[in-house]
């Protein structure tokens, strides 16, 4: 699959996985009347299990990388993403003030790349060079 096709596919699955994220972050925010940091790191946990097993399935579905293998690299780029989520979060809304959706796709764009690429590269095991 090409670089740019290949992308596109990983972008579909993102917003099929931050739908469920921002449905788990809303719910939280607005009806559990939780904190908006901690209830993006819940809704980021459950958009990262849908994000790996559509990922593994049709974006990186080249990949010969064993399944438990890929699983906790999945796991550890998803977890790099948890913190920089963290960490964009807390300057985003707790420092500069800025409303909790409006940071959280800023952040969700910015941890899209990273991940991406960490992603196809280590994760899959470039999947493009099949």
């Amino acid at each position: 699959m090409r670089l740019s096709r290949q992308f596109i596919a990983f972008a579909l699955v993102g917003v099929v996985a931050s739908l469920a994220h921002y449905s788990a972050l809303v719910a939280l925010v607005e009806f559990a009347l939780w904190p908006a940091v901690p209830a993006a790191l819940v809704g980021y946990v459950i958009g990262g299990v849908i994000s790996y097993m559509l990922n593994r399935r049709h974006v990186f579905a080249g990949s010969d990388r064993p399944h438990r293998e890929a699983t906790w690299r999945f796991a550890a780029v998803a977890f790099l993403g948890f913190c920089l989520t963290f960490v964009a979060m807390r300057l985003f809304v707790d420092q500069w003030r800025a409303p909790y959706l409006a940071a959280q796709v800023v952040t969700t764009c910015l941890v899209m790349f990273v991940s991406f690429f960490a992603n196809r590269v280590w994760t899959f095991g470039d999947a493009l060079r099949k």
